[in-house]
């Protein structure tokens, strides 16, 4: 484990960015809160979850990713039972059922399962490289994913169900599958989401109707909000008014500033040229990813770098289109810089696997 080949191939690159965005991400999050009360406190959370986070990194990256594939079966059934169990017993909260207190700690289950389908699916895709066009391959794939999918969808929470779908969409292609036969997905995917829309719950059928017909006189809610923050990225102009000078964050014109909204936060103190910086840290960090999968010894190791990778450039693009409403609201964070314990955890553990693949397909 301590084995000193493993660190002469760890990628330092990649550490570096992820540290980098995650205490940026820290001070981001203290300028959003600054002066409200019932959120003083959350910047220290997210300090400690960093901190913890950079350890989790070192330890996952040590241990050798092809261990995962052995347990790969054992963690799928455990996100099933943890997903379950937060139906059961899990806390309310904004109309879902997504989150336990553990030790004081708010978690959310479906987080860490972004992680666990990524290891399953590499490890399903790998073992059947040579049949990935076969429909029965695919069928089986795509109801690996679906047994997992369902028990988010009824908290419900369709945004990280959209994900797990992408990721399993793009390891599908990386696999080989033709790209037409992921465009014959996407429009059957487009179809049944027409079919299923009248049973999605009230609040995201309402974020759909406001994307498409806005209503300009809104005083609150997802619209208003997406309005306040495309005032707060056109305040910033190229250079931004400052750290913790932002008006429109500062007065709280912008809600939920410090998850959703953030990158409208930090468009606002440090401008265009600011969020240019960030978003080429995270692109960055999303190349690396590909580039220790072509390097990788096997396609196990190379799906968990492409998958994480395509995980990340989603999320991203969401995170801002949303911020620029180009998309409708959903709910993702941008990675490793908006607040949150369980997206931050989930993120430094794919980041680890990473890190394992890199330093170990050449030991």
């Amino acid at each position: 484990m301590f084995n000193k080949e493993v660190w002469r191939h760890f990628d330092y690159w990649l550490f570096g960015a992820v540290v980098v965005l995650s205490i940026f991400g820290i001070a981001m999050i203290r300028s959003a809160i600054a002066g409200n009360i019932d959120l003083a406190t959350i910047d220290r959370s997210q300090s400690m979850f960093v901190a913890l986070g950079f350890v989790i990194i070192l330890i996952v990256a040590m241990i050798d990713y092809r261990y995962w594939a052995s347990l790969a079966n054992l963690f799928y059934f455990f996100g099933i039972g943890f997903l379950i169990i937060i139906l059961l017993i899990g806390n309310i909260a904004f109309g879902s059922t997504r989150w336990i207190v553990i030790a004081g700690i708010n978690i959310q289950p479906s987080e860490l399962v972004k992680i666990i389908m990524i290891i399953v699916l590499a490890n399903f895709f790998a073992r059947n490289k040579d049949r990935v066009s076969g429909l029965a391959t695919i069928i089986r794939s795509f109801a690996l994913t679906a047994g997992m999918v369902i028990w988010i969808l009824l908290q419900p929470n369709l945004s990280t169900s959209i994900v797990i779908f992408v990721i399993w969409a793009a390891m599908l292609w990386l696999s080989g599958l033709p790209v037409k036969y992921i465009a014959i997905f996407a429009v059957i995917g487009i179809v049944a989401f027409g079919l299923l829309f009248p049973f999605l719950e009230e609040y995201q059928q309402q974020r759909i109707f406001n994307f498409i017909f806005p209503n300009p006189d809104a005083s609150y809610g997802d619209n208003y909000n997406v309005e306040q923050a495309l005032i707060t990225i056109g305040s910033g102009g190229w250079f931004g008014m400052g750290y913790g000078h932002g008006t429109q964050v500062q007065l709280r014109f912008l809600k939920v500033r410090h998850t959703d909204f953030i990158f409208a936060s930090m468009a606002e103190e440090f401008g265009f040229v600011g969020t240019v910086l960030v978003i080429s840290v995270l692109v960055f960090i999303i190349l690396r990813c590909f580039r220790i999968a072509r390097r990788a010894a096997d396609p196990f190791g190379a799906l968990i770098a492409y998958g994480f990778g395509a995980l990340l450039f989603f999320q991203t693009s969401v995170n801002i289109g949303v911020n620029l409403n180009v998309i409708p609201v959903t709910g993702l964070t941008l990675p490793f810089v908006s607040y949150g314990g369980s997206s931050l955890i989930s993120l430094v553990l794919g980041i680890g696997l990473v890190e394992s693949v890199a330093a170990h397909s050449k030991v």
